[in-house]
């Protein structure tokens, strides 16, 4: 199989079929585009955790693996208590690497006000690179829960801050020596700041109260594969102006720099929300100082289109996110 994310075929064969379900505590089954399990621990309230992981050697591995944990429970609507790590690194490893990189996690920990509870580091032989996994855990009132399946036909599409933020950073830390040839310093270092971008806590935050009915955090296989999955798990249609998808200029260049698709990127960061009143979501997140845009809107039916101009295409199944593709090319 190739490196990177399950291809959807997969995942539903040889994983979600295999699994099942039976406790009525548990309030979701496994499925595609759903990104954190939620189980009832006492009337009206729920524990909620979401797993994730991060490999490819990124020098902002903690970073990386932290957010993309807990951007997944905030898009349930859950108050995030604290985090697990499992870490796998190489025999090559130093302990002032993985010094660096534990003190990472606590930073990113401490930042957001929560705890790392506990977790397992271990050298392994069989891997070539530091491989981190997450899992946060927090808690939600049972009538406050944001369901990734609940998005209607007729509801607006948002997307809040850019797309591609998570992966411009990881190529501008990780290639910095090769932009250089082509771009000045200020442009990268722009770029690498993104990596101070990876939270949706805020948005998420405004959105719960502000009438938003399902959350879902943009992450590897990008706001392609993000769509693909939000349509997926509420089984509705879409329809999305290519044209209103928010995306940085630094993103662009540096996708095209390294022939990259930035639409398909990692974009942790940045999350796709369903609202009845798009407009009135996008103005509550922008009083607050955040950023939002209404890109499209549900459908009722299984198409899901991407609209450019005159020009009608159908969204694909979640494909191997940009940066794997550029590991299997050895670029990376």
């Amino acid at each position: 199989m190739k490196a990177g994310k399950l291809s959807e075929t997969v995942l539903k064969r040889s994983v979600l079929r295999q699994l099942h379900t039976t406790d009525p505590q548990v309030l979701f089954p496994p499925a595609v585009g759903m990104d954190f399990s939620a189980v009832k621990i006492q009337p009206g309230e729920v524990l909620v955790s979401a797993i994730a992981a991060r490999g490819l050697g990124t020098a902002v591995i903690g970073t990386l693996g932290v957010f993309a944990a807990l951007n997944n429970l905030w898009c349930s609507g859950a108050r995030p208590i604290g985090i697990l790590n499992s870490l796998l690194v190489p025999t090559s490893y130093t302990e002032n690497e993985l010094r660096r990189l534990i003190g990472e996690i606590q930073d990113v920990c401490a930042s957001e006000n929560i705890s790392v509870l506990g977790g397992h580091t271990e050298v392994v032989r069989s891997v070539t690179e530091p491989v981190l996994t997450v899992t946060a855990l927090g808690a939600v009132e049972e009538c406050r829960m944001k369901a990734t399946q609940a998005v209607k036909p007729g509801m607006d599409i948002l997307v809040t801050k850019w797309v591609g933020l998570e992966g411009t950073a990881v190529l501008a830390i990780q290639k910095e020596a090769e932009l250089r040839s082509r771009y000045a310093q200020p442009f990268i270092e722009r770029a690498k700041a993104f990596a101070g971008y990876l939270s949706v806590r805020s948005e998420a935050a405004v959105a719960a109260k502000s009438g938003v009915a399902a959350m879902h955090d943009i992450s590897e296989g990008g706001i392609f594969g993000a769509l693909w999955e939000l349509g997926q798990c509420s089984g509705v249609g879409l329809e999305i102006d290519l044209k209103k998808i928010p995306i940085r200029q630094e993103t662009i260049e540096i996708c095209e720099f390294f022939d990259v698709n930035p639409y398909k990127l990692v974009s942790g960061g940045s999350m796709l929300m369903a609202a009845e009143d798009g407009n009135a979501l996008m103005q509550a997140i922008r009083r607050e100082g955040g950023k939002a845009v209404v890109i499209g809107k549900a459908t009722d039916g299984n198409d899901r289109v991407l609209i450019n101009g005159e020009e009608r295409r159908f969204l694909e199944t979640t494909q191997t996110d940009e940066l794997w593709r550029l590991e299997n090319r050895r670029i990376l």
